[in-house]
């Protein structure tokens, strides 16, 4: 597993064997060319974080501090080794708690973040019970983004009060869907849903391999 862009491209990241899955490469480096300048100075929540690779891909391109969310010993472990290997502790805040505790915890704080990374585990409907909580709570800024990384297999509403779906695509067994919080009911990005797939006619588009 490496960093794919910006001033730390190449270096390596320590990985958790056997008990996480992370963010395929090709998933990930789709998903930044996507957001493109959206990660420039950007206030990133990185939940379900495991080793930190979406967070620490974002402060590599740009963002101005990440808090990652992540209670498994193992990942927590190695999130911190990445971390510290790329000198990105003055950068970063680690919460060692589960994503549902961590966000009532934030709100009380008056965090707000523009950017959030949601990748839980795959198969348990997890993507579907925090969305709503991050809309309840207002942890997300108007006109924020929440990427949330599920099986194509689940299923997650295009609304979820002021959270509105305005992309989706698949890669292989994997479904990102993209979130705007959308500040007067407007939503960020006119047109409603779109779907793509890595198979098919619309592998040309971009971020797509």
């Amino acid at each position: 597993m490496r960093i794919i862009g910006g001033r730390l491209k190449g270096r390596r990241l320590a990985g958790v064997r056997g008990q996480i899955r992370p963010t395929a490469d090709r998933v990930r480096e789709a998903i930044f060319n996507i957001l493109g300048p959206e990660v420039n100075d950007s206030l990133v929540l990185d939940l379900f974080a495991g080793t930190g690779a979406l967070g620490i891909e974002a402060l590599s391109r740009g963002a101005r501090s990440v808090i990652f969310v992540e209670n498994h010993r193992s990942a927590l472990q190695v999130l911190q080794q990445n971390l510290t290997k790329c000198g990105l502790n003055e950068l970063s805040r680690v919460l060692p708690v589960a994503a549902d505790k961590a966000l009532p915890r934030l709100a009380a704080q008056s965090e707000h973040f523009s950017l959030i990374f949601l990748d839980p585990p795959y198969g348990y409907g997890i993507a579907a019970r925090i969305l709503p909580l991050l809309a309840q709570k207002n942890l997300v800024v108007p006109g924020g983004l929440i990427i949330a990384e599920l099986s194509r297999l689940e299923e997650l509403a295009e609304v979820y009060q002021s959270l509105v779906r305005h992309d989706q695509r698949r890669y292989g067994a994997t479904m990102i869907s993209f979130y705007t919080c959308r500040p007067n009911e407007t939503p960020r990005f006119p047109g409603g849903v779109r779907r793509y797939s890595i198979h098919g006619e619309n592998s040309h588009l971009p971020g797509f391999f």
